[in-house]
């Protein structure tokens, strides 16, 4: 279970850019950053605005004179404190995550950013380099991976009780926006414009969950080709899609495919995955996630419960079990468990412990590097006629 013994010296300096008053996000950044005492929120531009960013961090306990409307001058004003900021959450719109987490990098600061992290392949790389070289951490917030059972998941399939991996199947298909919603939602507007969104839609918002998910569960997770075909029901959302379909050639002849839509009316999240091996297979639902349906060829489905002895007790299984079984736990303890690795392995980084580093299971830069690609190379099949491409 999950050890709340096990703490920093003191909790890491933590700002926000974004989340502020309206953010469909916030809150849950803050709320599982906070919850185990790994971060205290002391700044943050929460809002463009200069009266709302002030009256929002104030309402929610930060000092008036470091609630900020511009994040620029967060940084340089945090960087001339003694105890200003060490590691900042960029919860905003997908167009300033590149720009925001390049100046806070160099800055000297770790980052949480939203995903996707960035528009190009080009820029995640580069910030890949600059992270390196200033000897900080990035974790982007897939932030359904911290759930137990998507742990005991990866366990199974690493130690073969699924047999050899044959199919990856995932979905991620809600029908919230399957009318047109954004013309009287700010929130949603966005994520079907092309200049602040990117690219994508459905398949950055929600498909990169799946992609992630996928990684983690299967560590030989390794796309060699696809296919993608995208839809946009909406007429006025095209170019971007509401509704996509990718299917996978894996490295080592598995396959997978990927269904991403906005537009499955009647679905609440609706958010899959389902590993097919030569002797069992596994499914996790995100509306059950304390749940893992195990099925054997020829036997009784098993619906294996979290919190129980009878699960993997390995380190990252243990970690993410928060409370008894016959509890339920939920998005905000998968967020948390998140946030709580990444505070670790922000201290690992600046203790360059390399081993400790090593033992801490988030999703890192290279998960935001592969999100990016994996857009990209969707992009470019379906709007060449959904051919078949090699993985770049």
């Amino acid at each position: 279970m999950f050890n709340e013994e096990k703490r920093l010296d003191r909790p890491y300096r933590w700002a926000m850019i974004g989340g502020g008053r309206g953010s469909q996000i916030g809150y849950i950044h803050r709320s599982s950053a906070l919850r185990d005492g790994l971060f205290e929120l002391v700044a943050g531009a929460f809002d463009i605005n200069p009266e709302r960013a002030k009256s929002f961090g104030t309402a929610i306990g930060v000092n008036e004179d470091r609630c900020y409307a511009d994040y620029k001058e967060m940084l340089a004003r945090e960087a001339g404190r003694d105890d200003g900021v060490e590691v900042v959450s960029i919860a905003t719109p997908n167009k300033f995550h590149y720009q925001m987490c390049k100046d806070s990098l160099e800055a000297g600061l770790h980052i949480v950013c939203e995903k996707p992290l960035c528009f190009t392949s080009a820029e995640a790389e580069e910030l890949k380099k600059i992270a390196e070289e200033n000897k900080r951490m990035i974790c982007v917030t897939y932030g359904y991976t911290g759930h137990q059972m998507v742990h005991q998941a990866r366990k199974m399939i690493e130690n073969g009780d699924l047999g050899e991996i044959r199919i990856i199947n995932m979905q991620f298909a809600h029908g919230w926006h399957s009318e047109e919603v954004e013309a009287n939602d700010p929130g949603t507007k966005w994520r079907v414009s092309p200049e602040v969104a990117g690219p994508t839609y459905v398949l950055g918002d929600i498909g990169t969950h799946s992609l992630y998910m996928a990684e983690l569960m299967v560590p030989d997770f390794k796309i060699e080709k696809l296919m993608c075909s995208r839809q946009s029901f909406i007429k006025s959302r095209a170019p971007l899609e509401d509704n996509a379909f990718v299917l996978m050639n894996l490295k080592g002849g598995a396959v997978a495919n990927l269904w991403a839509s906005a537009v499955n009316a009647g679905g609440i999240h609706e958010q899959k995955i389902r590993v097919v091996g030569s002797k069992a297979s596994i499914e996790w639902w995100d509306e059950h996630p304390n749940q893992l349906s195990y099925e054997i060829q020829g036997q009784p489905k098993q619906l294996l419960d979290r919190g129980h002895g009878y699960l993997y007790s390995d380190d990252a299984c243990v970690a993410a079990d928060r409370i008894g079984c016959g509890h339920s736990e939920g998005l905000f303890e998968s967020w948390s468990n998140l946030y709580n690795a990444f505070g670790f392995a922000m201290k690992a980084a600046d203790n360059n412990d390399k081993k400790a580093l090593e033992s801490l299971e988030f999703p890192g830069i290279d998960a935001g590097i592969d999100g990016v690609k994996f857009l990209e190379n969707c992009v470019e099949s379906a709007d060449n006629g959904s051919i078949w491409v090699d993985f770049k």
